[in-house]
């Protein structure tokens, strides 16, 4: 099965996580700039990682996240104008989907909000991918491979 683990946002990521193989392929929310210098989805590229060219049997799982306390309201909508626009390339993509919050995955990896404990247990799930976190900016990387796993413990 293939488990596609999402983190949301514009620095987050998509992990692909072969459950036969325990291979993982992930990449960076696509991203590219408005003519206002404003940072967009690629919606194209997205559909392109989010296609299941294996046609193997599939699950998206996403992070489910809320607005954040004293966050603007234009970085609000943003976030969840593109929260949006991965929804429906999942969709697109006719991926099954289904959510878990911040809370239910890091619980069940003793993590807290540290990202650089998301990176350092994602090295030690996947010693063979560890090349995937090493920079610190890496967290959404390590995250959404870590949603995978939880999926696959947790879900299938």
């Amino acid at each position: 099965m293939l488990i596609y683990g999402i983190d949301p946002g514009f620095t987050g990521a998509v992990s692909i996580y072969e459950t036969e193989t325990d291979s993982l392929v992930i990449s960076d929310i696509p991203v590219v700039k408005s003519p206002k210098g404003k940072t967009l989805i690629n919606l194209p590229e997205l559909l392109s990682i989010l296609s299941n060219q294996k046609n193997k049997p599939a699950l998206a799982v996403i992070e489910s996240v809320n607005a954040m306390p004293n966050q603007g309201v234009s970085s609000t909508f943003r976030f969840g104008q593109g929260f949006g626009q991965l929804e429906m390339g999942i969709v697109a993509s006719k991926l099954p989907i289904k959510y878990v919050t911040p809370r239910q995955w890091k619980k069940y990896f003793d993590l807290s909000r540290d990202k650089g404990e998301s990176r350092r247990l994602a090295k030690l799930c996947f010693p063979n991918y560890a090349h995937y976190f090493k920079r610190v900016k890496d967290d959404g990387r390590a995250e959404a491979a870590l949603i995978g796993l939880y999926a696959k413990e947790n879900l299938i």
